[in-house]
């Protein structure tokens, strides 16, 4: 049975990720607070006891943040990268020698979202492929970078009239983006023009994408969560009209993460506090000598029946930002100033 282990750590967490290993079994995390006079990225380490079996996270190394953190992601296990409301963004080194495990900056990217009158526009998102590096923010530009460069390898300047929420890649040459009107654009980065390719709506009214993912093994499958607390899924290879769309959530849907071993398994959070893991009912079929891949959320009606919906934890009083997933381990960071690891989480 999974069991949970909350652990208060004194501040708001925006953004929690596993540091990646050699065998994706790794026992050290991040954190990036939010809503501090001065914010921090953070390094842990679970540390479980042998007397009372209790695990508890232990700082390893903290580094201060200038603004909210947005987001953070791994390039590998010594890399990540993060942003901030400052409108910069950072890639951060995990330096580890015989004494001590420290965080230290890489590269800056500074005031690489800027408003108009020349003040920080918060970078609201960024993604990754590989070492490219993809930057929104709420002055509607997106910033094209490399891991491996300080300098900025192409901005779009006035890609979206309002703010860009979030933005995946859909291949090394494609990103998706969505604004805060509920448009999704589909940019071609191997075009010279600062028009999207591809733009439609995530629903017929006005409903914010509040974050993205991409389906492990079917990168065409996209899954959108929503202010309203709904998943959207769209097939983009066939056209740009929702698959389906799944009430799910009582709040906004905070984050969404396909299981990257187990692809047929979701986990979403929201800001009502909950934690959920998706599990479908459908499994592969086999048709004579051929093994099909049944993805249910592709199915076009009553997905919903096609679902088993777990609930990790018990609903808590204030919103879970965030979440991360390490084999059968999830971890989340909230509102209520603490951090929560649920252990042993039944694969399905």
């Amino acid at each position: 049975m999974p069991s949970v282990h909350g652990t208060f750590v004194s501040e708001k967490i925006n953004k929690i990720r596993w540091r990646p290993d050699q065998f994706n079994n790794s026992h050290f995390f991040i954190t990036g607070s939010v809503d501090n006079d001065d914010n921090n990225i953070k390094l842990w380490d679970f540390y479980e006891s042998q007397e009372d079996d209790d695990i508890y996270p232990l700082l390893v190394s903290s580094f201060p943040y200038c603004g909210d953190v947005t987001e953070a992601k791994f390039l590998n296990a010594d890399y990540f990268v993060s942003s901030s409301t400052s409108g910069s963004a950072h890639l951060m080194k995990i330096v580890t020698s015989t004494e001590h495990v420290i965080l230290e900056n890489e590269i800056i990217w500074q005031n690489i979202h800027l408003f108009k009158n020349g003040d920080n526009s918060p970078c609201t998102a960024l993604a990754l492929y590989e070492n490219d590096i993809a930057t929104v923010g709420e002055d509607g530009c997106i910033n094209l970078l490399t891991a491996q460069s300080k300098h900025v390898v192409r901005k779009i300047d006035d890609a979206d009239s309002c703010s860009i929420h979030r933005v995946i890649f859909i291949k090394h040459n494609e990103i998706l983006t969505s604004n805060l009107r509920g448009q999704m654009k589909i940019w071609d980065l191997r075009s010279n023009n600062k028009v999207p390719n591809i733009t439609f709506m995530l629903s017929g009214d006005q409903v914010t994408p509040t974050c993205l993912a991409y389906h492990p093994t079917q990168r065409h499958l996209i899954i959108a969560g929503d202010d309203l607390g709904a998943l959207t899924t769209w097939d983009l290879r066939q056209n740009t009209y929702p698959v389906n769309v799944l009430n799910a959530h009582d709040g906004v849907i905070s984050e969404i993460q396909f299981h990257p071993d187990h692809p047929d398994q979701l986990f979403s959070c929201s800001t009502a506090g909950e934690l959920w893991h998706w599990s479908t009912k459908i499994k592969n079929i086999t048709i004579g000598l051929e093994n099909i891949d049944t993805n249910v959320w592709l199915a076009p009606d009553n997905v919903k029946n096609k679902l088993e919906v777990f609930t990790l934890m018990p609903t808590l009083g204030k919103p879970i930002n965030t979440l991360d997933l390490n084999r059968n381990k999830v971890i989340c960071g909230c509102d209520n100033e603490a951090v929560y690891l649920i252990n042993n989480v039944t694969l399905y």
